[in-house]
């Protein structure tokens, strides 16, 4: 284990999202595209792990997102962020609140 900085950690910028739309990508099976919902913005992401759900099954979850990582292309499509999940042999367990908390509130 790497040991951060709290000066490390305040760097990253995760916050509260809702996934409203996932669509499949021809051609994979593991990754799917979202596009998420930040309160006061939307982005695209790619959201891994595909084969343990349905697209259908992700809308509407809130989520919790990393949103100041460095935009990356995957299959040909930008992601603007990553959301957060446990990882139990490569199937994520999305990482969210149980209370209504407002789309775009920053976790700390």
């Amino acid at each position: 284990m790497t040991l951060i900085t709290y000066d490390d950690f305040a760097k990253l910028d995760m916050r509260v999202a809702k996934v409203i739309s996932v669509e499949k990508i021809p051609g994979k099976s593991k990754i799917v595209k979202g596009i998420i919902d930040l309160g006061d913005e939307k982005r695209d992401v790619i959201i891994g792990g595909a084969e343990y759900f349905q697209p259908e099954e992700m809308i509407g979850k809130t989520v919790i997102s990393l949103v100041n990582l460095e935009p990356r292309k995957i299959a040909g499509i930008e992601s603007g962020a990553m959301l957060l999940a446990a990882d139990l042999n490569d199937k994520p367990f999305w990482l969210t609140v149980t209370e209504n908390v407002p789309l775009g509130t920053r976790i700390k």
